[in-house]
């Protein structure tokens, strides 16, 4: 019998992060493969005590026994400017690639009426001793998914990104990539694996 995912729990003991965007605190909570029966979570512990050091910590455990996802999400209090381009990020990865997520509140996901935009987000492995990796991610460069790996019941052509309609952001590790097609293994991890990211900036370009 599949447990019951408590979203509001999660949303509840949602972690305050270092960063602002547009005057507004980011305020991340965890959205895993539970949701739809999956094994993934991500460590809020481990958020809750980087988030004392200046940096965001997006760390957990993968199971791809039924799942295959983990991401946090903030709501964009105060949305994007619309004089915007795109993010920044500074950051330190392990190797694989994640995502980043942006979407309308609520959008999302297989039965939703908006896409959440993604970009990919390449990380090399990372110490602690190295130095940390900048990323710039123009508007242009995110695509409209509804997750899953299924052929979309929506025309994805019809979709335009506002960057002042967005009122959420968030990290994803995904076993697809935002194009749709699958994250190598060696980018993502197979069976039962640790992940980590560092954010150490969320700025505007």
């Amino acid at each position: 019998r599949m447990m019951k995912y408590d979203q509001a729990d999660n949303l509840a003991k949602a972690v305050p992060s270092p960063f602002t965007l547009n005057n507004a605190k980011l305020l991340f909570s965890r959205l895993d493969d539970g949701v739809m029966g999956g094994k993934s979570i991500t460590n809020m512990d481990q958020a809750q005590a980087a988030a004392a050091g200046a940096a965001l910590l997006f760390a957990g455990t993968i199971n791809t026994d039924g799942g295959g996802f983990a991401s946090i999400r903030s709501p964009l209090e105060n949305s994007l400017p619309k004089d915007a381009k795109g993010l920044k990020l500074k950051y330190k990865g392990d190797g694989k690639t994640y995502k980043v997520l942006l979407s309308k509140k609520g959008a999302g996901g297989p039965f939703a009426k908006d896409p959440s935009w993604q970009a990919d987000l390449a990380t090399t492995k990372s110490s602690d001793d190295d130095a940390i990796s900048e990323a710039i991610l123009p508007y242009e460069s995110f695509v409209p998914s509804f997750g899953g790996g299924g052929k979309s019941r929506h025309d994805m052509s019809s979709f335009v990104f506002h960057q002042e309609e967005m009122g959420q952001m968030g990290l994803m590790l995904s076993l697809k990539l935002s194009c749709g097609k699958s994250n190598p293994v060696e980018t993502y991890g197979e069976g039962i694996f640790d992940f980590k990211l560092e954010i150490h900036e969320i700025d505007f370009v």
